[in-house]
């Protein structure tokens, strides 16, 4: 394994909510080619529930999840570039890689090192996507109440755009070469995963977690795309980005905790009366005993 690749886990927590339809994320994010029926290799044993690229009210590490990027087509490599929205799996795995496992270390990437760790330095030049969400989930350690094991309660958030803008997570994708499958156009040689970029949480959401995702506006979206642009300096500028005040958090029930929880009613808020010893992240007043 490269030096720097065991410093690269960011904690962040890995659930975030992608329900919007296809056709919704092609007219927000001027997608040109729609790849999401292309064949993938997964690295689940069992079939994802919801399917790949349904609506998703909680996507978690291993999935695969829409994912847009630019390149261009597999069977004209040569050729022009296109937007692309495709299927990717959660989790990045390097190329060196020798078990695809790795990729559940690998969920995130910081912003302040992604230039310079092992597994995500040559991606972050060459290999940068946008991930579509309707918002992300992190848990808050309670500093005034424990749970049955006597460690501090946690309670799960959910973080969204305030203004209803479209919301995108900058990251990293990445191929790997499975050298058991001897054909190369096998689609099962290949697996293609990513990784999402976390930043320092902006004031008020660090009241919830000290990392959030780096979150790039539709004005970043071309150039953080675009694979031409390879100067560490402009890369490391939009890795900096940071504008606070767009989001919006509220605390939700703990039915998101397990990964195969689902649907809607994952994003209801709580009501005050169900909350124990919550910080509020607007006014740092804690709410329930």
């Amino acid at each position: 394994m490269p030096s720097g690749a065991r410093h690269t886990l960011s904690l962040m927590c890995g659930r975030y909510a992608a329900a919007k339809d296809q056709a919704d994320l092609v007219l927000e994010f001027d997608v040109e080619v729609v790849a999401t029926a292309e064949p993938s290799r997964s690295v689940l044993v069992k079939p994802q529930d919801p399917p790949a690229g349904a609506p998703d009210y909680n996507v978690a590490p291993s999935k695969q999840a829409p994912v847009v990027l630019t390149r261009a087509s597999r069977s004209d490599p040569e050729g022009p570039l296109s937007r692309q929205l495709r299927l990717l799996t959660w989790g990045l795995v390097p190329s060196w890689a020798k078990d695809v496992k790795i990729g559940m270390r690998f969920i995130n990437a910081r912003a302040e090192t992604a230039l310079e760790s092992g597994p995500f330095a040559r991606a972050a030049l060459a290999r940068r996507c946008l991930v579509p969400a309707d918002g992300w989930y992190e848990w808050q350690a309670s500093p005034t109440v424990l749970d049955a094991k006597g460690k501090p309660r946690k309670q799960p958030f959910f973080i969204h755009r305030g203004d209803a803008a479209p919301l995108a997570f900058a990251g990293l994708y990445e191929f790997w070469r499975d050298p058991a499958v001897p054909d190369r156009d096998d689609p099962l040689a290949w697996l293609t995963t990513f990784t999402i970029i976390t930043t320092a949480a902006e004031p008020g959401l660090d009241r919830i977690h000290d990392r959030q995702p780096l979150v790039l506006e539709p004005d970043n979206w071309a150039a953080w795309l675009d694979p031409a642009l390879t100067d560490p300096a402009a890369v490391e500028r939009m890795l900096r980005f940071e504008r606070a005040g767009r989001f919006a958090a509220y605390p939700v029930s703990t039915a998101v905790n397990g990964s195969a929880g689902n649907g809607a009613h994952l994003l209801d808020a709580l009501p005050a009366a169900a909350l124990r010893g919550v910080v509020d992240p607007t006014t740092g007043e804690i709410i329930g005993s």
